[in-house]
Parts: C-alpha cells; sequence; structure tokens
C-alpha cells in the first residue's frame, strides 16, 4: 500500500512541476495530454496530503504561495537534470574521460578481452586505464572506479561486488610426463611449487598453496619452496611452460582450460579469501559515464 502511495504522491509532484513552470492548469493540461480538471484535482490532493497550499487562484490565472515557491524551485531543478540526463541517453552520446584502475592480473585477463565490447558500446568515451597492485593506491582522488580483489572494505568509498573468486591447482600436461602421477596433494613433493607473491594485500611469499591446502582439508606438506613471481599472470605463464604447479584464479583462467595448454591435476575450487569489487567515490555514479560503465561492468561479470 505504502508504495501506491509514494508512487501516487511522485505522479502528483510531476503534475505540481508542471502547472508551478506554466502557472496555467490549463497549459500544464496541454503538455501532459489530459484536462485542466484532473490537472486541478492533482494539485488539491497534493495540497490535502502536505497540508498546505500551493497556489493563490488570481483571476484566470495562478499564483505560487511561499511553500509552493520553495517547492517548486526544488521541483524545476529536478526535472532540469532529468531532461538533461534523458537529452544525453537517448542522443546515445555518453562520453567524456573516464579514470579506471585495475589490478594487472585481473586487468590482462578479463578485462582487456572485454573493452573493444565496451569502446563499441561507448564510443565517445575515452578510457585511462592504470594497472596497480594494491588497494592502497585507492586513498588517493585520481581515479573514478577501481577494480580489486579484497574484502570489499575501503574506508571512504563505496563498492559494488563484481566476482566472487575460486583457487585451485593448475598445471601443464607436458609437467608430467616420464614423472610420477599428481593425483593428490601428497604426491606435490615431486614438483616444483609456483608462487604469487602477491595474491592478495598483505600476503606472503607462499600464503595462497598454504591457504588452498588449509581449506581442502591437507596439512604436513612444505610449501616453502619453489618459484616466486610478483604477479598472477606471470605464476600461471610459468606453469603453461611446465615450470612447476601454480594456484590459479577461475576468472583469470579460462582461456588456458579450454584451449587444454593448462590442466586441474587433483583437488576441486575452494573459495578465495577475496573477491573482485568496484571501488568508487560517494557520489560518483550519478555521473553519466561512471553510472554506464559501472553497470557495463556488473552486467559483463554476471553473464562470466
Amino acid at each position: 500500500m505504502s508504495r501506491i502511495v509514494n508512487a501516487q504522491m511522485h505522479a502528483s509532484l510531476q503534475v505540481f512541476a508542471c502547472a508551478a513552470r506554466h502557472l496555467s492548469f490549463t497549459r500544464c493540461a496541454d503538455e501532459l495530454h489530459v484536462t485542466p480538471g484532473a490537472i486541478s484535482q492533482q494539485i488539491r490532493h497534493l495540497e490535502e496530503r502536505l497540508g498546505f497550499a500551493l497556489f493563490h487562484r488570481v483571476g484566470r490565472g495562478l499564483e505560487l504561495t511561499a511553500e509552493g515557491q520553495r517547492l517548486a524551485s526544488v521541483a524545476n531543478e529536478v526535472h532540469s537534470r532529468i531532461s538533461e540526463e534523458l537529452r544525453i541517453l537517448h542522443s546515445g552520446r555518453i562520453g567524456g574521460v573516464l579514470k579506471l584502475r585495475c589490478i594487472p592480473s585481473f586487468l590482462s585477463k578479463w578485462l582487456m578481452p572485454r573493452l573493444p565490447e565496451l569502446q563499441a558500446d561507448y564510443p565517445d568515451m575515452e578510457l585511462r586505464v592504470v594497472a596497480e597492485d594494491s588497494s592502497g593506491s585507492l586513498r588517493d582522488d585520481d581515479f573514478d572506479l577501481a577494480i580489486d580483489l579484497n574484502d570489499g572494505s575501503y574506508p571512504g568509498l563505496l563498492t559494488t561486488p563484481l566476482l566472487e573468486e575460486e583457487l585451485f591447482p593448475v598445471c601443464s600436461p607436458a609437467l608430467l610426463k616420464g614423472k610420477p602421477p599428481l593425483d593428490s596433494p601428497s604426491q606435490l613433493v615431486h614438483y616444483p611449487l609456483l608462487h604469487d607473491i602477491t595474491a592478495w594485500r598483505g600476503s606472503y611469499e607462499y600464503a595462497e598453496w598454504e591457504f588452498y591446502l588449509a581449506a581442502i582439508g591437507v596439512s604436513g606438506i612444505d610449501v616453502r619452496r619453489g618459484h616466486t613471481f610478483n604477479r598472477n599472470h606471470l605464476t600461471i605463464e610459468a606453469a603453461r611452460m611446465g615450470m612447476g604447479v601454480a594456484i590459479a584464479r577461475k576468472a583469470l583462467i579460462t582461456d588456458e582450460l579450454e584451449q587444454g595448454s593448462l590442466i586441474v591435476p587433483f583437488g576441486h575450487p575452494i573459495a578465495a579469501r577475496k573477491k573482485y569489487v568496484l571501488a568508487y567515490r560517494e557520489g560518483a555514479l550519478n555521473t553519466p559515464s561512471r553510472r554506464a560503465v559501472h553497470d557495463w561492468l556488473v552486467a559483463q561479470a554476471s553473464n562470466a
């Protein structure tokens, strides 16, 4: 019932804004394609709900009351903003410069293949894309939207969840040729491990392997060995080249698994400690270009 009342109030305020611009029920009725009597009735009901008069009837004309003038100034400002946004949307020309920050692995593996589609959807937009390793860089103001892998908690910023992440081991099929089988965690002793030392903010060299093995209930395996890299995509490339076994992120490895250049030798996916989020300042999405890219990214993630 409250939704119906709110909808009725919203409709009455739209009628009031129109009547206030014209100071005429007749001209307002012409704009809205209704009768002057319908406009008069809407205004009367609105005045009853508000508890004060909005117009003085002066002869055949109208004058705004003091309360009506205050309400009209806000209504006209809202009407102007809506009209301008509709003009932009109808013209299909959402443009301008948009500054986007993104963690490098997600940028290179997930976002870059999708950017041509974003360009096609918004040809008048100019992107300023910056690869950043840590959410610590989000403390300054030099970005419009940022994609990060974290728990979604950013002081002073709002966030929208983008993608959940899962972790699992991967290696090249070539790594296993002529060597002991690798169908259980215990057999990792026969193979080098590959580590992403920047798996998440604040992580240390061997955190990802330690976290995965603990999550699947495996203990007693020394993970403090093997090769380390400071980018996820470098770790995965090393695995693809047969250098060892790496921990992969589901969102970043679809192509390699489909092509067969990497396989999952054992285990099952487990939920990562962090998730991909969009971060932005309060009020940022009031700008058409930021809202458009925000919603575009959310739609892409929902279809991934």
